[in-house]
């Protein structure tokens, strides 16, 4: 089988970098750590929450902490990293000065699962940036997206710009490749939304609900972690939906840089789509490090649906 490093090689000097492998061998090994970390994470004490609140506003756990610095190392270890951008710090942090790719991650998404032994994961993304200000640039100029899920296997999914590659961690700590240029199903009966928020939804997203809820054999599913509830759509389609509250048509919980961004870079080279209301995720020129979305992705033909529903609601209001 081949092993991920394999794969890396046979893209260098293609579409891929001899530094651009050497920091993704460093974020691979990384994943490798922060799996480690998570299974023997109640024998080891890093359980529960810290009393640290990070630039969300969020209650960090002892692993947020710990894979956010796991994550920092790959980058220190990187000679052509310039910049790393997390979802757990204020600021970008200066990595290489002379360096020219910024590194930007969520470094354990999902982490208010970690004691019920949810899948949670790590999500990255990589782009040319050899200055701070060039870290904020629309997700289509991203070189490299992915994430790691951490579940009953650790999977790492891997695109440079062209396909998704789905890797599997073996027994003996390699990165093998298990399922080759991952496609997202057109067609979907199944999505992902948190219904308890319904009262926040505008008119588009519960009206496609409420189709969804009464054509037999459509099915809810919901795990409340980003790289849980996508993987299951890389591996048997569906849609995934975090929309705007009502109220405030352009905000979301979901971060742009970290999080919408990589995950959209994914979701469109499988084959899907992503949005946010009516305007695809990886046009939006990001504005903050921690600038918040609505995001909607999955299976290209039932997105296709809620795009096309908020240009009409668009062409009804002028």
């Amino acid at each position: 089988m081949t092993t991920f490093e394999a794969y890396l090689d046979s893209h260098t000097g293609t579409l891929l970098t001899e530094e651009l492998v050497v920091v993704l061998r460093n974020i691979s090994e990384a994943t490798r750590q922060i799996s480690d970390k998570l299974r023997s994470s109640s024998l080891s004490g890093l359980t529960g929450t810290t009393d640290a609140i990070n630039v969300q506003g969020e209650t960090q756990k002892p692993l947020d902490l710990v894979s956010n610095e796991i994550m920092l190392e790959a980058c220190r270890t990187s000679p052509s990293v310039s910049f790393a951008v997390s979802e757990e710090l204020d600021v970008e942090v200066p990595i290489h000065a002379d360096g020219k790719y910024a590194v930007i991650f969520d470094p354990l998404d999902g982490s208010s699962n970690l004691d019920v032994n949810v899948t949670v994961g790590t999500i990255f993304s990589i782009v040319e940036a050899s200055a701070a200000t060039h870290v904020l640039k629309c997700g289509r100029k991203q070189l490299v997206s992915g994430y790691a899920a951490y579940g009953p296997q650790t999977h790492l999914v891997l695109t440079i710009g062209k396909g998704v590659q789905i890797f599997t961690l073996s027994g003996q700590g390699d990165y093998l490749l298990t399922t080759a240029d991952a496609r997202i199903a057109s067609e979907t009966k199944e999505f992902a939304i948190n219904a308890a928020r319904r009262p926040s939804w505008d008119e588009v997203i519960v009206a496609y609900i409420d189709a969804a809820t009464d054509t037999p054999g459509y099915n809810m599913r919901w795990v409340g972690s980003m790289v849980a509830d996508t993987h299951r759509i890389f591996n048997r389609g569906g849609i995934f939906l975090y929309p705007a509250d009502r109220n405030k048509p352009t905000s979301g919980r979901l971060r742009l840089l970290y999080e919408a961004n990589p995950i959209g870079f994914l979701v469109e080279a499988a084959g899907g789509a992503a949005i946010a209301g009516n305007t695809p995720i990886l046009d939006i020129e990001p504005t903050s490090l921690h600038q918040r979305v609505p995001v909607i992705f999955g299976s290209r033909n039932e997105v296709a649906k809620i795009s096309e529903a908020y240009k009409v609601q668009s062409l009804e209001a002028v």
